[in-house]
């Protein structure tokens, strides 16, 4: 019950569901019949083998509870899940389920089937929040403030370019995201040591496989090089200190002391269990919250990367909640920023008042500069 309360508010309800025990169980299921029609495909399986496959074989036959009380057995969920598989089929077909496979194959490419659904998902949540970074740049092209340095007044800004800033960090960090989605993410497939054992021509079936399974071919397969996962779970790390930045300065300044900037009003949203008289930027702070449970994992990920010989004893497995908490979290925090950001409170008044503390209220503040900057950024944008 704590998970519902202490971890799900910071997720996305949506990948939560998307990463559930149901879809876990699809997407191992739709690597044992992929598998079976790749290789019936190369003339490896009897013709009609995946058909009758997929006869037997459906997400009911599957017992969630036994396989969650049987993955402690064997070390990963793949294994049960493929007992429980052959379990369910004719005695003449049992040979040819999960042929010339590996538990890895199935867990990994389970893995990037639902991982690669997603993807877009946190990439439209981003060009939200971009569209409407670009609204704020245009509105506030001329709205002069402070800007600080070491916590301290500095020199004039405008509101215009700080928009921008946050667009250029968060812009950067999505294109690394879709180069990712562009490229694909890769299909596992290697047998128990990695070279297609006992088949004619593995390398074939993993290509096959890959197309009907909508994921890259890799090279060559990818057990203990863990390089797909360190650059996956670094470019999302990448959103999330993006997403951070944003919230941290919102929350900065929107300080009682300041309050230059306010978060979306909304019925309930922000109040204070004791406080009535306070607005409490809550969006913002989720989004911190998720955004430091996310580095946490791409740490566990990256100190998981170099994996032992041909099968790793223990780092494999630990960046399994890694990358799916990652995820959850991460669209969590997107959700929370593109909302933030549509609906950001700007108060020019304050920001002219804070102004005037270090620069005299009569000085002529020129903002050609923040022009150009705004203007580059929103010309980058619209590419």
């Amino acid at each position: 019950m704590s998970r519902e309360l202490l971890q799900h508010p910071f997720m996305s309800r949506a990948a939560l569901e998307h990463f559930d025990t149901p879809a876990l169980i699809e997407a191992m299921l739709a690597f044992e019949l992929a598998l079976a029609d790749s290789e019936e495909h190369h003339g490896i399986l009897p013709a009609g083998t995946h058909r009758a496959m997929a006869h037997h074989l459906t997400p009911a036959v599957f017992d969630a509870a036994a396989l969650e009380r049987d993955t402690v057995l064997g070390g990963n969920a793949a294994i049960p899940f493929v007992q429980q598989a052959k379990a369910a089929l004719p005695e003449t077909l049992r040979q040819w389920c999960h042929h010339g496979a590996t538990s890895q194959d199935v867990l990994d490419t389970a893995l990037m089937q639902l991982s690669a659904q997603r993807l877009p998902v946190l990439l439209g949540l981003v060009e939200r929040s971009l569209d409407a970074l670009a609204v704020l740049m245009r509105a506030h092209t001329d709205t002069v403030m402070i800007g600080r340095t070491l916590m301290q007044q500095a020199l004039p800004t405008t509101f215009g370019v700080r928009a921008a800033q946050w667009a250029v960090q968060l812009d950067e960090a999505r294109g690394r995201l879709a180069d990712i989605d562009a490229a694909g993410l890769p299909v596992q497939f290697g047998g128990p040591v990695g070279v297609h054992g006992g088949l004619p021509d593995g390398l074939a079936v993993m290509a096959t496989l890959a197309q009907r399974l909508g994921l890259r071919a890799p090279l060559l397969p990818w057990h203990t090089n863990r390089q797909p996962i360190h650059a996956l779970m670094t470019a999302l790390d990448g959103l999330a200190v993006a997403a951070d930045k944003i919230a941290g300065d919102i929350i900065l300044l929107a300080q009682s002391e300041l309050q230059e900037l306010s978060e979306p009003a909304g019925e309930g949203v922000g109040g204070s269990s004791s406080m009535a008289h306070k607005r409490n930027p809550v969006r913002a702070t989720l989004i911190r919250a998720a955004s430091r449970r996310i580095h946490g994992h791409v740490t566990t990920v990256i100190h998981a990367a170099s994996q032992p010989l041909e099968r790793a004893a223990g780092e494999w497995h630990s960046e399994w909640t890694a990358l799916i908490d990652t995820q959850q979290l991460l669209e969590g925090a997107l959700e929370q920023l593109a909302v933030i950001a549509e609906g950001l409170e700007v108060h020019g008044e304050a920001m002219a008042r804070h102004l005037a503390v270090t620069v005299p209220a009569d000085a002529v503040v020129d903002t050609g500069s923040s022009h150009a900057q705004i203007q580059r950024v929103l010309a980058h944008l619209s590419r």
